[in-house]
């Protein structure tokens, strides 16, 4: 895969989309962190080239995406989940989507064809499409399209030697769609490559099942956060906008954000070097 560091959506209709350039920093509790979500974001109907304009604009190959189907509901209409997934289709030839079931740490069985996502909508839909799964019991990917992870371990979920550094090494492009405040798994593994002080990992034994045969894992992971230590969702997200990483629109309130995870490596480990906290602060 050629690594693509280039920034687009430079075509797209300044009127029409309000791209965000910087957004005003303010300290937050760890509580607010987690469970802030822009309540007083009004979302409207929205013109649909204008979600158009942006997807076309990036010329990746590849796109790992979050969508939010309540925000893109009200501003598209329709069917939501067709309304996302087959313009992401179009404009991508892999889309790679969360398929988190946090319930492993629980039933200790994880099955790859069988055991639906837990984490969104719209990952439960995309389920159904996904022609490929990682057989990670915790923080699975579903893949539609030829993109894989040919020599990644998987029962490590956030080494530099899983899925997650192969998409950081691949400069994969991540785009959140309809979401709150920006998502992004990739900075689970940002900390861990960054050694922060406030996380650690864990083992967890169970039982996988993949193409008709079961076998015991031991799986490798973050300990369950306790709710100590919260991402600063809000300052990230204008951080790397007000440094030109991190590119974020608003369509009529419809937020849409696109960064890659090279880039966002790079930027954020600079930041951690000097302040071990950035990422909570």
């Amino acid at each position: 895969m050629i690594r693509n560091t280039s920034h687009s959506c430079r075509s797209a209709p300044r009127r029409a989309i309000q791209r965000v350039t910087h957004l005003p920093k303010t300290a937050w509790c760890s509580a607010t962190h987690y469970l802030y979500k822009q309540r007083r974001r009004s979302v409207g109907p929205t013109d649909e080239t204008l979600l158009d304009a942006i997807l076309e604009g990036y010329s990746d190959e590849v796109v790992f995406a979050h969508v939010g189907l309540s925000d893109v509901n009200t501003a598209l209409g329709g069917n939501p989940y067709e309304a996302v997934a087959d313009r992401l289709n179009r404009a991508f030839e892999s889309v790679l989507v969360p398929g988190f079931t946090k319930s492993f740490r629980s039933t200790r069985r994880f099955d790859v064809d069988e055991t639906a996502p837990e984490l969104g909508a719209f990952s439960g839909l995309f389920f159904e499409d996904a022609d490929y799964r990682t057989p990670d019991p915790l923080h699975s990917i579903l893949v539609r399209g030829s993109y894989r992870f040919p020599d990644c371990t998987f029962q490590d979920t956030f080494s530099p030697a899983g899925c997650y550094g192969q998409l950081s090494d691949d400069n994969v492009l991540y785009l959140n769609i309809g979401t709150p405040w920006l998502v992004s798994t990739q900075l689970h593994y940002i900390e861990r490559i960054c050694d922060v002080p406030y996380v650690s990992t864990v083992e967890i034994e169970g039982e996988l099942a993949a193409a008709g045969s079961t076998e015991p894992i031991t799986q490798r992971t973050y300990s369950k956060n306790n709710y100590l230590y919260f991402w600063n969702r809000r300052g990230l997200r204008d951080d790397m906008v007000a440094a030109g990483v991190l590119d974020h629109y608003r369509l009529d309130g419809l937020n849409v954000m696109g960064v890659r995870a090279g880039d966002m490596e790079a930027f954020l480990a600079d930041r951690i070097e000097r302040d071990p906290y950035y990422l909570v602060r």
